[in-house]
């Protein structure tokens, strides 16, 4: 959640944060502000809403200076609004602050600092820091102040601080949210997160638990903290900077949706070596004498890399026969689960950030289980803290709602399954080589499902204004339903649910009534016969139905009022082709309905607090 950016050098900060901020609107566009030092002190502008209107307020009252913090804004604390804005002013304007994350003692430290005289004007957490510094400040040391406020924090925190005694400062720190140090020359920035920084340098420190950045435009130091320097080694980004771009797109979804056969084919043949008949983990210890000791998997995620976990334990289950327990980390982490070292858990997370999932990883350390990430971001959190690490290399996703990382999480998965099965003795050659067959023509399906995209526009024309729609299915059909609908749900704000197919008569079906869209997936051809029977349930209840499913299946055409179809590929496969018909249906729906499908209302990228 929320967006930092800070900029120290010679240059005007002004523009460079506001270019920054563009890039990390997809962490939080609930409001945005920057605060530049100059000769006046601390200046600054902040705005409810799109960083649109902080650039129109900047364009009628521009403020100049080669230092200074900007933040773009998802609401915890306090309703979005001018006030609630970031950057957050101490007492006599000595201090700004921005932060991201949630101060869980906030209430205690603003109690103690009105009964000192402190007066407060924001519903945030955050002002509490700002005037916490000023409290712990001595008029002489930058640094040990934030230390001594550090110290009095509970909760997550990435913060950007300035303070008008130290003109050529900015410190920052870290604790359960992200934050990186972009290098440059003569000139250094802080982040929440790689884009923002792309266009200006490659060369960044990735802050750790409890570190403390001091950067000046020609250093930046790091210290633990308890005020030792740390060493810290440079991580080069060798992503495109048009991997941050929308390349003639017209909105990054959309974009993203298209980059999908690049990303499998990279990670399927990378792992997939052509002449043998193995998973190629990269140095991942999962050998036969690892999963020996092994009598349950845990699968831990949130949101859509939730729906991939639920796909993986489908499959570890039905093809390694492992147990496997798919969890949402944010009740996981609650339920004190039953883990010890013969657990493997499995955590699924696009920003290796997600909060509630590396809770749930620190919980599982703690219980000498064994962890394996499968991550997006290198160096991410949840990647450092892990024992193993499966990065899917999908790439920077700005769209809010996950189009390509999810497809790149199911094959890890595919992966993972081919892997223990193989390991295990689960599987045979045979087997293995039809599901490796059908990964390695993937790449190809994903594209013929794409060139279908203006008959799935059609489809979407025909239905954008329902106000309720069920996704249905079964077995791995289902689990796909859930990320379609909640596809839905993030970019269209249409009423969607994913029901098991069976259970409709179980109470759902009373739902159904005349123009009710029904989206029926129906890939598995063991379970094709008893999906279609629910399919004529709804239609003898006049639902409209939106039929998925696979070359040749004349059946389904007679049944649904539209079929689009997805080329004949090994049923494990089948799913991720039919996610991707659900994924551009909802884009279309969305487009119909004039939606922001980037940036969609209420929702937030990266979720960095719990």
């Amino acid at each position: 959640m929320c967006g930092i950016m800070g900029y120290i050098g010679h240059g005007e900060a002004s523009g460079c944060i506001t270019d920054g901020l563009s890039k990390l609107e997809y962490r939080g566009y609930d409001s945005a502000g920057i605060a530049v030092i100059n000769k006046r002190g601390i200046e600054v502008r902040k705005s409810k809403g799109e960083l649109k209107n902080l650039l129109e307020k900047l364009d009628r009252r521009p403020v100049t200076g080669s230092i200074g913090i900007g933040h773009t804004r998802w609401s915890t604390h306090g309703a979005p609004s001018d006030i609630n804005s970031h950057p957050h002013l101490s007492k006599d304007k000595t201090f700004a602050v921005v932060h991201n994350g949630i101060i869980e003692n906030y209430l205690e430290i603003k109690a103690l600092l009105t009964e000192k005289g402190y007066r407060f004007i924001s519903d945030t957490d955050t002002e509490c820091i700002a005037h916490l510094l000023h409290y712990n400040y001595d008029g002489e040391n930058f640094f040990e102040t934030v230390r001594k406020t550090l110290d009095m924090l509970e909760g997550a925190y990435a913060l950007g601080i300035i303070c008008k005694d130290f003109p050529d400062t900015i410190i920052a720190a870290k604790k359960d949210s992200p934050l990186i140090i972009g290098l440059g020359k003569d000139e250094n920035y802080i982040a929440s997160d790689i884009p923002a920084i792309l266009e200006r340098t490659r060369d960044v420190y990735i802050l750790d638990e409890y570190e403390l950045a001091v950067v000046k435009a020609d250093s930046v130091e790091i210290y633990d903290i308890n005020g030792d320097p740390v060493n810290k080694n440079v991580f080069k980004v060798e992503w495109s900077l048009d991997a941050a771009e929308k390349g003639g797109f017209e909105h990054f979804m959309l974009k993203e949706i298209y980059e999908q056969p690049r990303i499998v084919k990279d990670l399927a043949l990378s792992k997939l070596p052509p002449a043998e008949h193995r998973v190629n983990l990269e140095g991942i210890s999962l050998d036969k004498s690892d999963l020996e000791k092994i009598n349950r998997i845990y699968v831990v995620a949130c949101g859509t890399a939730y729906h991939a976990g639920l796909l993986g334990k489908y499959f570890i289950e039905k093809i390694a026969r492992i147990p496997v327990v798919a969890e949402v980390a944010s009740e996981f982490i609650y339920k004190d689960p039953i883990l010890d070292e013969s657990t493997l858990v499995i955590a699924v997370s696009q920003s290796g950030e997600t909060a509630d999932t590396k809770e749930a990883v620190k919980i599982a350390k703690s219980h000498n289980a064994k962890v394996l990430a499968v991550v997006n971001a290198i160096g991410s959190s949840i990647a450092r803290e892990a024992n193993e690490v499966f990065y899917i290399l999908a790439g920077p996703e700005i769209a809010v709602a996950s189009t390509k990382a999810f497809s790149a999480q199911v094959t890890a998965m595919y992966l993972i399954t081919c892997h223990i099965a193989m390991q295990m003795g689960k599987m045979s050659v045979l087997e293995f080589e039809e599901i490796k067959a059908s990964l390695y023509t993937l790449p190809d399906d994903i594209e013929d499902v794409l060139e279908k995209a203006e008959e799935i526009r059609a489809v979407a024309d025909k239905y954008y204004k329902a106000k309720n729609v069920f996704f249905i299915g079964r077995g791995a059909d289902y689990l796909v339903s859930m990320e379609g609908s909640l596809k839905l749900k993030e970019i269209a704000y249409i009423n969607s649910e994913a029901y098991a197919a069976g259970e409709l008569k179980h109470g759902p079906i009373a739902m159904i009534e005349e123009e009710t869209l029904v989206v029926a997936i129906a890939t598995q051809q063991e379970l094709f016969r008893n999906t279609l029977s629910n399919i004529k349930e709804v239609k003898a209840r006049s639902a409209k139905v939106f039929g998925i499913a696979v070359d040749g299946n004349k059946d389904m055409a007679q049944e649904c009022d539209d079929v689009v179809y997805i080329p004949v590929t090994h049923p494990m496969v089948s799913p991720l082709l039919a996610n991707i018909v659900s994924q551009i249906f909802a884009y279309y729906m969305a487009y119909n309905l004039g939606t922001n499908i980037d940036k969609p209302r209420n929702l937030a990228k990266s979720v960095t607090v719990q």
